[in-house]
């Protein structure tokens, strides 16, 4: 088996996929020995994906005055294959693509050129072409690279797309996963039901990522009767922001996940605990400002561990919100249970030292 078959079939089983922050200098510049620290706290922490050059990476990487696109997917790529050939372990490699069809198809290629073994195909700032016309970008990039579908939450810049919409993605050959990522109940159920009856269902991995619901979103079996039976389906993994952050803790937590699947039933604990990650996540992601403050929120964090020199995004303008900081200060306090400070302490010399 070659290394993107053995990478697809660890993204069909699910598993933890963080999507990757961008670490600048204070002079805002592309600060690479810092992006490699960090991902190799990502590959130690037990990660089985990668996801870069997605919105947590910042779109603007693809703006030519900042021309990122390509050296952060060559980073990424450099370091996942030293860490393969270190432990034997394949991870996923994942590019977000973004624009029209010809952007989108010229950015698969390039992650093609560096290995990827699949894209986040995003809809964003796409609202003016219609469903059929994303459909039609999907299949031009789906001959390319494996695609990722990505139901974006509108509040940064997705939209809401009808069941139909996902019956019709789903049947496309080369679409092998879904990130659910509508931050809504209803939304969410469209893209499960639609997977579920598709004529290609074993062939499509459902992936939340919806930050605010995201312990319920992997213990949920969601079951549909229709014609006598019950056809079952469920989120096998997790592909997000959230997960950029605190990420050994989150690969411990997923392992327990795993196991509470094979239980009859799931104990309380867990909805508290699910109820804990929201309440992290609202902080993190400054819900309270339609989550302007989501990727500050998420720099800051990791500058508090050390992982990062600062906040800053490439656009001056993202800063935290009033109140955000004192938000984060609250939720850490109060779940330290969700953190990963010792575990980054212990190794952060040897990750520096790589």
């Amino acid at each position: 088996m070659d290394r993107h078959e053995s990478a697809l079939q660890v993204l069909r089983s699910g598993t933890v996929i963080p999507a990757t922050p961008l670490a600048l200098d204070d002079n805002r510049k592309f600060d690479e020995s810092v992006q490699r620290l960090l991902m190799r706290y990502y590959l130690n922490s037990g990660v089985g994906g990668i996801a870069t050059a997605v919105h947590s990476t910042q779109f603007e990487i693809r703006d030519p005055k900042y021309g990122l696109f390509e050296p952060v997917l060559r980073l990424v790529s450099e370091e996942t294959d030293a860490y393969e050939k270190k432990s034997g372990k394949t991870i996923v490699r994942i590019s977000g693509v973004c624009g029209p069809l010809r952007q989108a198809v010229s950015e698969a290629e390039t992650a093609r050129k560096y290995e990827y073994d699949a894209v986040l195909l995003s809809p964003g700032g796409l609202n003016g072409i219609s469903e059929q016309g994303l459909l039609e970008r999907t299949k031009a990039v789906a001959k390319v690279l494996p695609v990722i579908g990505f139901y974006l939450q509108p509040a940064v810049g997705g939209r809401t797309f009808s069941y139909r919409y996902w019956q019709h993605f789903c049947e496309i050959p080369n679409t092998v996963a879904i990130k659910c990522a509508s931050f809504n109940r209803y939304t969410t159920l469209d893209v499960v039901r639609a997977a579920t009856f598709s004529s290609r269902a074993k062939e499509i991995t459902l992936y939340t990522g919806n930050d605010d619901n995201l312990l319920v979103d992997l213990l949920t079996e969601y079951h549909f009767p229709k014609d006598g039976r019950i056809w079952s389906n469920r989120l096998k993994g997790g592909l997000l922001g959230q997960w950029c952050i605190w990420t050994a803790k989150v690969v411990k937590l997923f392992r327990q996940i795993e196991a509470l699947r094979t239980l009859p039933e799931v104990p309380a604990k867990w909805l508290t605990l699910a109820a804990q990650i929201t309440d992290a996540n609202a902080a993190v992601f400054d819900a309270a400002h339609q989550f302007r403050g989501c990727i500050p929120g998420l720099h800051e964090v990791l500058r508090r561990q050390g992982l990062f020199r600062n906040n800053f995004c490439l656009d001056p303008r993202l800063l935290l919100s009033p109140g955000q900081g004192e938000e984060i200060d609250r939720v850490c306090a109060m779940y330290p249970n969700l953190s990963d400070d010792a575990f980054i302490r212990l190794h952060m010399d040897e990750w520096k030292a790589d």
